[in-house]
């Protein structure tokens, strides 16, 4: 049946030849197709989570305001702190169970279920009218969102090495994408009853004034949920249809525990890597928003909640450009690692010129009108782009790092739980960093420290040079473990 010698055969030249003769005369390996059905079932089923997440981030300031929270505006930053880190807590107590879980149930069950999950309290956080309900729906939604490390796992398992620089960045454009959305729907639907009080001026409407971008974004999740319903198929090889599947999985590793996957120095390097990216990447988030919606007087941007959602969306149409168009052609060209820490140079960059976009609107601001004059809107706005596109491609070692982790799971059996594990860093993060970058601002304004330099770009600054350290420390290790 193998009409080849075997390789440790007699014949005693072959261990003296070339491993480059070798190499040549196999076979060249072909790209393998893309799953394109699987691919776009994962992917609409993956954006339900960014948009009924960024939804809320163009008015939950001023929904605090609204519920009377506290009378300090420069205190607010430490409530929609805690509202942004309840979702992140129960998502970090939850993701490792989550992907664990899918490596003996499945990833389908696991995906339909939180989906359908979150549509529902999505449409629940727009009947609240107390930061507790707040808090307690964010909790929810948190832990159903908690199965990220679950796509990324099915994603891992419909692509190969071959084909993955045209696969991840198409899966990771959701985000982006999700991300353009749901601060749209979050600034044009809210408020509609006194925005539009001929249309929308109905009592409830005017009593519930941000029922309407959770509305429409429950409808999105749900159709999200529908379509990965109906052509979502089962990855997991022990749980798809066919008998050839079980019998290569018999054969298998077993799936290890989270004490020796971090024992495995690269995954280890993974996990403490993806903890500071997302604690960085999540703190940018939080804070640009409460720097646009700051007073220009106390060091921000007086921005509305529509040009909030505007500058989020175009911060996610720049990231959405860079995953379609540029990152396909750098992951064919440089490695994965190398592309992880070049990308996370840019952060303190990014926070380096924020506290630039003040200084520019107060050189048109009138304080008696309260206006800014055209000229100065228009060199804003394009700082703002400049800003943006500095944090997102910052944004890109996101992408890059579910391919490292994809590349350096022990074995597919666990997979998921290298996925989770890494994935639980990311949230721990997520739990700490909107407070933490909330009570820096916070503390920033209110007190003028450092003569009125903003304190929280220093303290920024130096986690994102712990950042860019440990991202460092990853591209040694792959580097290991290429040799």
């Amino acid at each position: 049946m193998h009409p080849h010698p075997e390789p440790h055969s007699s014949d005693e030249t072959t261990p003296l030849l070339d491993r480059a003769a070798l190499e040549a005369q196999r076979p060249a390996k072909k790209q393998t197709p893309l799953p394109k059905a699987q691919l776009a079932a994962v992917c609409i089923a993956r954006l339900a989570d960014p948009i009924a997440y960024t939804q809320l981030f163009p008015y939950i300031n001023e929904f605090l305001v609204l519920l009377h929270v506290t009378e300090d505006v420069s205190k607010i930053g430490f409530y929609s702190g805690l509202v942004e880190s309840t979702f992140a807590v129960f998502q970090t107590l939850t993701s490792y169970h989550w992907a664990k879980l899918s490596d003996v149930v499945g990833r389908r069950p696991i995906i339909l279920t939180a989906s359908f999950g979150l549509a529902i309290v999505t449409l629940l956080l727009g009947f609240c009218t107390s930061l507790t309900q707040i808090v307690v729906v964010r909790a929810i939604a948190g832990f159903l969102a908690g199965n990220l490390a679950v796509y990324h796992a099915v994603l891992a398992e419909i692509t190969d090495a071959s084909n993955q620089a045209g696969a991840y960045p198409l899966y990771a454009f959701t985000w982006p994408f999700g991300g353009t959305i749901g601060p749209l729907i979050g600034g044009w639907f809210a408020n509609l009853g006194t925005k539009y009080p001929e249309y929308w001026g109905y009592d409830f409407i005017l009593a519930h004034p941000y029922f309407m971008p959770n509305f429409v974004c429950s409808l999105l999740v749900l159709a999200g949920f529908a379509l990965a319903y109906f052509y979502l198929e089962e990855t997991l090889p022990s749980k798809r249809r066919g008998s050839s599947a079980t019998a290569v999985v018999v054969h298998e590793p077993p799936s290890l525990s989270a004490m020796q996957l971090l024992a495995i120095p690269m995954i280890r390097a993974l996990t403490a890597s993806g903890f500071c990216l997302s604690f960085i990447g999540t703190a940018f988030d939080v804070v640009f928003v409460l720097f646009c919606y700051t007073p220009i007087e106390r060091g921000g941007l007086s921005f509305s909640v529509n040009q909030i959602g505007y500058a989020l969306a175009t911060s996610g149409c720049i990231l959405a450009i860079f995953q379609l168009f540029f990152m396909p052609t750098l992951l064919r060209t440089f490695p994965p690692a190398k592309l992880y820490f070049t990308s996370m140079l840019f952060f303190p960059l990014t926070f380096i010129l924020i506290p630039f976009l003040n200084l520019i609107v107060r050189g048109g601001y009138d304080t008696e009108t309260e206006l800014v004059d055209p000229s100065t809107n228009v060199v804003l706005w394009f700082a703002i782009a400049v800003v943006l596109l500095c944090s997102r491609i910052a944004a890109l070692a996101y992408a890059t790092n579910m391919i490292l982790v994809r590349n350096h799971s022990p074995s597919p059996a666990s997979l998921g739980a290298s996925n989770g594990l890494v994935q639980v860093a990311m949230c721990i993060s997520r739990c700490f960093s909107p407070a933490f970058i909330s009570s820096a601002f916070a503390l920033s304004i209110g007190n003028n420290m450092l003569g009125g330099y903003p304190i929280w770009v220093v303290v920024m600054l130096s986690v994102c040079l712990m950042g860019c350290y440990f991202a460092q420390k990853m591209v040694a290790e792959d580097e290991k473990v290429e040799q």
